[in-house]
């Protein structure tokens, strides 16, 4: 058996029979323990959001910089850079390619419930983060470790979400850049991957400060231009969205199989799709959450968890509507990044690809520099080896781009589905256990709100019990 046929069965096993129902069943506890908080909330994420883009504006034009850090806006930012990526193009056409329309309504479900998931781990990053040069740090692992005093399962956790976020899904958004550049314009994928490889190297040795730039430059100008694009395709077949509509929920149940395999697979791929793509649970965004400086962790939770939404709601069903729209999922072979460029062709013509191919360029090279971090910080997690972060940094932006550029499409969405599993596994145990903090710093956070407090702010001294765990918010 070779290695990819391997995986493939190692992956079937964990994600059809348990972890799709754990991510599912966490979403609804977590989501009744908040009191819906992703609907009830929603005008107050906006807020947040608003709120912390102007001050982040206004930080930008202020001459000292003697003190630097992470703005709350700057880590939605570098967060929804690495959520809106190959998933948001490649990810929703390879669901419903092998999964079938249904697989995007099980993609809404997981967002759905996931958006309070994201909440709950954002919120004790938040809580649990610690102080690191310009900015803060933190992550799954080190609430982990300070929540549950497992160092082995923190160390567990960092080295999963090394292999698969600073590697594996590196060389994954290298596959999909080369394989659109190649569909577009004839270029080969080693010179893409090289020259992939030597920006990203420049970049990441600039560290969290250059990363946050990029990503607050690059993330909005390709999330508005593909929406304005995908929104014009949508108005210009407006008579077919009833049509759209009723093919998804038919074969979200299996009522009517338009492609792909029985439901189960459906399920499996909505789910695996959508959490690849969101990473609500995944133990990914709070990694970046944890640098952001604020007055109360609830406001970097609120402000995650609409990530959530603006990923998979929008920008997936963006993409889902298109090539349903199409009519071209049908089409044996028709995978990928492909099917997302061929779907938007017969939109708009032979202008489809090309902006497909630029549109994947910016999705996924923002994905990349911002995983880069989310590696960053488990590794110095484990060590504080100069020498160890330089290596991490040559394999990240360097080694793994050119792996994705080379290796076959089957074979790197394969590593990421199994590096996946095993951290997103790992990161649900932590959160279930310590979602109560998240839960009691949400009940503060509205306490205060209805005493008429506009910026609730949070005191370590509120939690006693975590006076000795909890090494911020003095």
């Amino acid at each position: 058996m070779e290695i990819n046929d391997l995986i493939t069965s190692v992956n079937d096993v964990i994600w059809g029979d348990c972890l799709i129902y754990v991510l599912i069943a966490c979403g609804l506890w977590f989501t009744w323990r908040t009191r819906f908080m992703q609907f009830r909330m929603i005008g107050e994420m906006f807020r947040l959001l608003t709120d912390a883009a102007v001050d982040t504006a206004g930080a930008k034009k202020e001459e000292d910089k003697s003190k630097k850090h992470i703005s709350s806006f700057q880590a939605f930012i570098v967060s929804v850079a690495t959520r809106v990526g190959t998933g948001n193009l490649a990810g929703v056409a390879s669901a419903i390619a092998i999964g079938g329309p249904g697989s995007v309504f099980w993609m809404w479900v997981i967002a759905l419930m996931g958006s309070a998931t994201a909440f709950v781990e954002s919120t004790l990053a938040q809580l649990y983060k610690q102080k690191h040069e310009d900015s803060y740090i933190g992550g799954p692992a080190y609430y982990i470790q300070k929540g549950l005093k497992k160092r082995w399962m923190a160390i567990f956790f960092a080295v999963c979400i090394t292999l698969q976020f600073g590697l594996t899904n590196n060389s994954i958004q290298a596959n999909t850049i080369c394989t659109a550049m190649e569909d577009a314009f004839g270029l080969p994928h080693l010179w893409v991957g090289c020259t992939m490889a030597v920006v990203s190297l420049f970049i990441v040795f600039g560290g969290i400060q250059s990363i946050a730039n990029v990503c607050t430059v690059l993330v909005p100008i390709m999330a508005i231009g593909y929406l304005l694009l995908a929104l014009v395709v949508i108005a210009l077949n407006f008579e077919l969205i009833p049509h759209v509509f009723k093919v998804i929920f038919l074969d979200a149940f299996g009522i009517q199989q338009v492609a792909g395999g029985g439901i189960g697979m459906t399920i499996m791929m909505g789910v695996k799709r959508g959490l690849f793509s969101n990473e609500a649970g995944e133990g990914s965004t709070p990694n970046v959450a944890a640098t952001a400086t604020i007055s109360h962790p609830v406001k970097q939770g609120l402000i995650q968890a609409l990530g959530v939404f603006t990923d998979t709601l929008l920008l997936c069903s963006c993409t889902a509507f298109i090539i349903i729209i199409s009519g071209l999922y049908t089409t044996p072979g028709n995978d990928g990044i492909a099917l997302t460029q061929s779907s938007l062709q017969s939109e708009v013509g032979n202008l489809g690809p090309i902006f497909v191919a630029l549109a994947i360029f910016l999705f996924a090279y923002s994905t990349i520099i911002g995983n880069y971090y989310y590696g960053e910080a488990n590794v110095r997690f484990i060590t504080k080896s100069p020498t160890v972060m330089t290596i991490y940094r040559v394999l990240s932006g360097g080694v793994m781009v050119l792996f994705g550029a080379i290796a076959s499409f089957d074979l790197v969405w394969n590593l990421v589905d199994f590096f996946m599993a095993f951290l997103t596994a790992c990161n649900l145990i932590a959160i279930v256990i310590l979602g109560r903090y998240a839960f009691r710093l949400l009940e503060d956070y509205r306490q205060q709100k209805r005493q008429g407090i506009k910026e609730p702010t949070f005191h370590r001294s509120q939690i006693p019990e975590l006076k000795n765990e909890i090494e911020c918010w003095e």
